[in-house]
C-alpha cells in the first residue's frame, strides 16, 4: 500500500542543448546540457560554439540576430571543471558582442553540466529606450530592479519597481494626459488626470482615474495604472521571494505596454496631423514634390 503522506522529491530540470543555455538561462544557474562538446581524433574535448539567436542593440539591427563564436577552440579537462569566457558577435552588424563567464564539467556521452556566472551585455530582454526615458533621472533606479529580477532576486525588483513608479507618477500621468489631449478626450476626464497629477498620495491619485484613460491605452481592456497599483500596493513583509519576483515581472511588462501605447499613440496623432496638413494645403505639397532634383 501506497504511503499517502510521503511527498515525492521535485524532479531535476531536464537537460537542454548548448544554445538554449547560452541563450535563455540567467546568471547563477546550473544545467545539464546535451550536444556540450566534440570529441577530436587525439587530445581532450572540444566544446561545442553553436550560433545563438540574440537580440542586437546595434543602429544597423535592433532586433534579433544571429550570433556566431567568436575565439579560438575551447579545450575542457577531464574530471574538474573548465572555467570559460566565450565572446560571440553578432553576424550582422559585425559590432555587438556577447560575452559570457561559465564553468562546464564533461560528462560521458557528449553531456555536461554548465554553471553560468554572467554575462555582458546582461541577462534578459531589452529594455524598451521610451520607457527608460520616461523615468529619466531615475532610469538607474529601474535598471538595478532590472538586473535584480534577471537574478531571481524577486523582493530587491519588486522594491526598485515600485520606488521608481512611485517617484514617477507625475511624469507617467503628465504623458497620458499628452496622449489624452491629442486625441480629443472629453474635459473632465483631463481635469481627473490633471487633478491626480497634483494628488501627493500615490494610491488616492491611481484610484481617482481608474475611469479616465483613453482606450487606445487599455491593455486588454484593462486600465494599467489600476493594474500597476492593485499589484504595488501589497506589503513586501507579507509575500514570498518568488512571488515578488513574479508580481515584479508583471509590473514590468505592464510598464513596457503601457509606455509603447503612449509613444505609439503619439506618434499616429503626429502622422495624422501631417498627413491633415498636406491634405488641407495640396499647393505645399506640390511645391515641396516640384522643388526635388531630377534623377
Amino acid at each position: 500500500m501506497t504511503d499517502s503522506s510521503a511527498v515525492a522529491a521535485p524532479s531535476a530540470p531536464k537537460p537542454i542543448t548548448f544554445a538554449e543555455f547560452l541563450e535563455s538561462v540567467p546568471p547563477s544557474q546550473v544545467r545539464q546540457v546535451t550536444d556540450l562538446y566534440r570529441k577530436p581524433n587525439s587530445g581532450p574535448p572540444v566544446l561545442s560554439t553553436p550560433q545563438l539567436q540574440l537580440h542586437c542593440t546595434s543602429e544597423k539591427c535592433n532586433g534579433l540576430r544571429f550570433f556566431r563564436y567568436f575565439g579560438q577552440s575551447a579545450y575542457l579537462t577531464l574530471n574538474q571543471p573548465s572555467l570559460l569566457y566565450l565572446t560571440y558577435r553578432c553576424s550582422n552588424c559585425l559590432e555587438r558582442h556577447k560575452i559570457y563567464s561559465i564553468s562546464v564539467t564533461v560528462e560521458p556521452d557528449y553531456v555536461g553540466r554548465c554553471y553560468k556566472f554572467g554575462e555582458s551585455p546582461p541577462y534578459g530582454p531589452p529594455t524598451p529606450a521610451r520607457l527608460i526615458r520616461l523615468f529619466g533621472k531615475n532610469r538607474e533606479i529601474f535598471l538595478k530592479g532590472r538586473q535584480c529580477e534577471n537574478h531571481g532576486l524577486g523582493i530587491g525588483a519588486f522594491t526598485y519597481y515600485r520606488r521608481v513608479v512611485e517617484s514617477h507618477k507625475d511624469q507617467i500621468l503628465g504623458e497620458i494626459i499628452r496622449v489624452s489631449k491629442k486625441l480629443g478626450a472629453p474635459p473632465e476626464k483631463i481635469k481627473a488626470l490633471e487633478n491626480a497629477q497634483r494628488e501627493t498620495q500615490f494610491s488616492k491619485a491611481l484610484a481617482s482615474v481608474k475611469d479616465a484613460l483613453p482606450p487606445v491605452l487599455l491593455i486588454n481592456g484593462q486600465n494599467p495604472l489600476t493594474l500597476l497599483h492593485r499589484a504595488l500596493s501589497k506589503g513586501v513583509h507579507q509575500l514570498s521571494d518568488e512571488e515578488c519576483l513574479q508580481i515584479a515581472h508583471d509590473v514590468r511588462v505592464v510598464l513596457v505596454e503601457l509606455a509603447d501605447r503612449l509613444g505609439q499613440a503619439l506618434k499616429d496623432e503626429a502622422e495624422l496631423n501631417a498627413a491633415i496638413s498636406r491634405l488641407m494645403n495640396p499647393s505645399t505639397a506640390s511645391q515641396s514634390s516640384d522643388q526635388q532634383p531630377n534623377q
